[in-house]
């Protein structure tokens, strides 16, 4: 795992080494064991942050040409085929010294070309490609959106990078203005999904997506896998199960493969002691495992992680996070994410990468299955009201004000009175009204969301099992991309890397191959994973509450966040900047603190967003 940088200035005109430099130690931490530049003609510069993890060698260093001398590369991640692959390039193939995905990477794009390369990889990655003969730069980003790659692109020229503040602090756009549609879509839905940048002419790469910069300064972009689309099949529920365990005990062995020590997150609720169980079979001497408690009983989930430690004989690793022991650093975890993140759960999970970075260098997590095996609440909540939406809104708002009276919210929820599926789903990911945040934000009011934002534009479906997919692919290019961006940020401001087994192409693909009536989502969620939890631990009774990695934030801000947030909450140049009504912060911090409302999640939104306006340059 490593961090990526790279320039390109059509007119021969990129910043000095000296300034390169600087913008590519900002990834250090990414990569603490080697940094490498390499510049051609002075119109293209690479640079390199190297976190060793296959091939300790030279070997694996980058950036790296490849045998043919026509393209230089630049490679973020695991490639967890590679070595199958070596298979299809004959001879050539048995002949590579080095046992790297990152030398394999170089033989296979000479062989085949960028697309067919980037389409036969299966891992996580983030990829630069200079090709010499065309004079194109091209970027690629793994199926799922595990490893960040972010770019921009105006008249100066056009940079890359594994973090957005190497482009918001790079000459070429320090000065371009905020992006007001993104702001507002960052303060709805606390981070800034793919493909948009809070500054204009800034942006990340979509998950599956290859763009290409031909010599002319034209733009292309290629989705090369997509989520699969509906699948109405019915498989019998127990080969559907073994199918899906086979395929996770698979991805998890291929991801055991590192020269450096190895460990796992556990938590106490289903995905990760699963994973944590499939890898043990495979590994030889200790088995490091680690998690978080705090100091709320219903957020601490450490005593029944000990239980799977103790049923795993692992190594087991507990850290206790109190709103005490994390003020000192909530600013510097907030800075290092490189741009506004408003999760509050990215501290514990800096929390706990950083007393795993102690012990190892890679961890397993089990990120990935709440989206794929239907683990959250809404999606009941949204698809329960399928048959609902056909009717217009009186409809709807009587049909609700009867069952709020009669039943007691038993058979109709609030969902219902949104205008379709998508806004109501778009909603529930915003934590507040829309009224709230024009009252907050006045100066966004009549700023649209950005035009290509179509997320969450989807109608009502034929069947509720149509809308059931629809509300998991959703999730899976939305509330998957913010837990990933936490994971990212906070394993690699420790220096390591974090795989996810649920998050193969193939286990995916096979997972929607078995339909949505195998899994039951409107009784129960993740039954399958569940059913092979209960199977793994037959001694320990399964948590069904989710609790994932969460915190007290409401009480901490009152306890000891008050006064710091108080101070860039209500500081006057901040809130002007942003359009920021700051009598009605002042309220809501107010009513915070008095405990009339809740609003942790706008004030942890906007909190990292004066954190990294204070640090963007």
């Amino acid at each position: 795992m490593c961090g990526i940088l790279g320039e390109y200035s059509p007119s021969n005109s990129l910043p000095s080494i000296e300034r390169f430099k600087k913008i590519l130690d900002i990834s250090k931490s990414r990569g603490p064991d080697e940094s490498s530049i390499k510049s051609i003609s002075g119109k293209v510069r690479f640079g390199f942050n190297r976190l060793s993890i296959l091939d300790l060698s030279k070997e694996a260093s980058q950036p790296i040409w490849s045998p043919s001398g026509r393209y230089l590369i630049v490679f973020n991640g695991e490639i967890y085929n590679h070595i199958e692959l070596r298979k299809n390039l004959g001879v050539i193939g048995e002949n590579i010294k080095s046992h790297g995905d990152t030398v394999s990477l170089a033989y296979f794009i000479d062989k085949w070309g960028i697309n067919k390369s980037i389409e036969s990889l299966e891992g996580m990655f983030a990829i630069g490609i200079w090709d010499r003969e065309t004079r194109s730069l091209s970027l690629a980003r793994d199926f799922a959106g595990v490893k960040p790659l972010f770019y921009g692109c105006n008249r100066k020229g056009f940079v890359f990078s594994s973090q957005y503040n190497q482009i918001s602090c790079h000459p070429f756009f320090i000065d371009e203005e905020i992006n007001r549609s993104v702001l507002k879509l960052y303060i709805s839905q606390h981070y800034i999904p793919p493909p948009f940048g809070l500054l204009k002419n800034t942006y990340s790469v979509f998950p599956g997506e290859i763009i290409k910069l031909d010599k002319y300064g034209k733009l292309e972009k290629k989705r090369y896998w997509s989520f699969p689309e509906f699948d109405n099949s019915m498989i019998d529920y127990n080969d559907a199960r073994n199918i899906i365990e086979n395929e996770i005990k698979n991805s998890v062995k291929e991801q055991l493969i590192s020269d450096v020590p190895l460990g796992a997150f556990l938590s106490g609720g289903v995905d990760s002691p699963l994973i944590c169980n499939y890898a043990k079979n495979y590994i030889t001497g200790d088995f490091n495992t680690f998690s978080i408690g705090s100091d709320s009983a219903i957020h601490d989930e450490t005593h029944q992680s000990s239980k799977y430690a103790k049923a795993l004989n692992s190594k087991h690793h507990i850290e206790k996070m109190t709103s005490e022991n994390s003020f000192s650093y909530i600013d510097d975890i907030l800075r290092k994410a490189g741009e506004p993140f408003g999760d509050s759960s990215i501290l514990p999970t800096w929390k706990l990468s950083h007393a795993a970075s102690s012990k190892v260098t890679v961890i397993l997590s089990g990120d990935g299955a709440d989206e794929l095996f239907f683990g959250y609440e809404r999606f009941q909540s949204i698809a329960k009201n399928h048959w609902l939406w056909n009717y217009p809104f009186y409809v709807r708002y009587l049909l609700r004000g009867l069952d709020r009276l009669i039943f007691d919210d038993k058979f109709i929820n609030e969902c219902v009175l949104s205008s379709s599926p998508g806004d109501s789903h778009f909603g529930l990911h915003s934590m507040q009204t829309k009224d709230f945040y024009n009252k907050l934000v006045p100066g966004l009011r009549n700023i649209p969301f950005p035009e290509s934002f179509e997320l969450y534009k989807y109608s009502n479906p034929k069947t509720k099992n149509e809308l059931l997919h629809m509300i998991r692919k959703v999730e899976f290019y939305g509330m998957l991309q913010k837990t990933l961006t936490k994971v990212d940020r906070a394993a690699m401001a420790n220096s390591i890397e974090v795989r996810v087994p649920f998050l193969k192409k193939k286990l995916i693909e096979k997972i929607v191959k078995t339909g949505i009536e195998t899994h039951s989502p409107m009784k129960q969620r993740k039954k399958i994973l569940y059913d092979l939890l209960i199977k793994s631990f037959r001694n320990i009774k399964p948590e069904f509450n989710k609790k994932g990695l969460s915190i007290p934030l409401k009480y901490w801000i009152i306890k000891n966040y008050r006064n710091t947030f108080c101070e860039k909450l209500l500081d006057e140049k901040f809130c002007h900047f942003f359009g920021i009504e700051i009598n009605k912060m002042e309220e809501i911090i107010n009513d915070h603190i008095n405990e009339k409302n809740d609003y942790k999640w706008p004030l942890f939104t906007l909190y990292s967003l004066a954190v990294w306006n204070d640090n963007k340059g």
